[in-house]
């Protein structure tokens, strides 16, 4: 198996370089309106933002959203039928002149996708627990003037028109190898995700100084739940690369617009850095996750009816007897492209790739 992943420098509210109807799944995390660090970004594509920000708080909002609605449209363009849209966003606090107010970012984009035509789909709350001490808002513990905190952002999911179809023979068994295990399911599909955020500190050169990027289990379990093997993921706010980092470990294709062209020789370092052990432990350690969970059921009496040839294990349910897990063989950079190029093999016996990163939540 093959995969090939392409990075676009330039606006994702113009992806010329993709065609319509070409993307299975789009998985993103754009910039957040209202959120101080974005301003900058937000201001220079429409200089109006900037000048309504103090003023007229509530107009900057909808300035931002009707540039993040350029996107949502080109998304809708690229998308296949059947083809799932997610997208990570958190609402924002801000406090002008003198008044706090809460920003609904989420609920604008919701708006904003369901008018273009999107099926809106239950969405999944991120939870993003924090110690910090100043955490808290507002008056201390003092009645009537504290504000709740905001530890939580949103996974908005939604569909380009009806479920996609299998019809072909070999479309079937491509998503039946694709299946993710019965208690990865359990996990992933509830609609509270409690994940830790992912260190935020940019290298010194950078054109910022927090990356704002998501931790690489959100991308990961978002393309196991909503893409097969073969597939093209899309982010059209690339930022350092993440998505693409889970679609190449997953086995599937994947494209990324990023607007700054000095996170360029970010991303492109950040995949010539990935590790081919590395990346293979992590693909282990969700095998040896399984086989943990397949041995305490069947310490606590439970039955397995299921066996999977391949992987040589007991799953729980039929449909997790094609799975299949691929590991990596190469990657390699096509010079004149600046394409992407990823080998994958088969294999059966992941006893003998080294473990020493354990990384997937095991389930209870």
């Amino acid at each position: 198996m093959i995969t090939e992943h392409s990075i676009y420098i330039g606006a994702s509210q113009y992806m010329t370089f993709t065609e319509d109807n070409s993307i299975d799944l789009v998985v993103t995390s754009p910039p957040y309106p209202m959120i101080e660090m974005w301003d900058d970004v937000m201001s220079s594509q429409k200089h109006r933002i900037s000048d309504n920000l103090e003023e007229k708080p509530e107009e900057a909002f909808e300035l931002m959203h009707q540039e993040l609605d350029k996107v949502w449209k080109e998304c809708f363009r690229v998308l296949k039928i059947g083809g799932f849209l997610c997208i990570n966003i958190g609402d924002a606090t801000r406090t002008i002149k003198g008044n706090f107010t809460l920003y609904n970012n989420h609920s604008r984009i919701s708006k904003a996708c369901v008018d273009l035509g999107f099926v809106g789909l239950p969405n999944i709350i991120w939870r993003k627990q924090t110690n910090a001490p100043n955490k808290f808002m507002g008056s201390g513990m003092l009645p009537c003037g504290a504000y709740v905190t905001l530890e939580h952002e949103w996974i908005l999911i939604f569909r380009k028109g009806g479920k996609r179809e299998f019809k072909k023979a070999d479309a079937k068994l491509s998503r039946m190898k694709s299946s993710f295990f019965w208690e990865e399911r359990n996990v992933w599909f509830s609609d509270i995700w409690d994940v830790k955020g992912t260190k935020q500190k940019m290298r010194k050169d950078s054109s910022r100084e927090r990356s704002a990027a998501y931790p690489f289990e959100v991308p990961y379990r978002l393309i196991n739940m909503f893409s097969q093997k073969g597939d093209m993921v899309l982010d059209p706010f690339l930022g350092t690369g993440t998505t693409m980092k889970a679609a190449i470990l997953l086995g599937r294709n994947s494209c990324g617009y990023e607007i700054d062209p000095k996170f360029e020789i970010i991303i492109r370092e950040g995949i010539d850095e990935l590790d081919i052990d590395m990346c293979n432990n992590l693909i282990k350690s969700r095998f040896d996750a399984h086989k943990e969970f397949i041995e305490n059921r069947k310490s606590s009496g439970k039955e397995i009816k299921h066996f999977n040839e391949t992987l040589n294990c007991e799953v729980m349910t039929s449909q997790e007897k094609e799975l299949e897990l691929n590991y990596l063989e190469s990657i390699s950079e096509d010079k004149n492209t600046g394409t992407y190029k990823v080998v994958y093999e088969n294999h059966s016996d992941l006893t003998t790739l080294p473990f020493t990163h354990t990384f997937f939540k095991k389930a209870k």
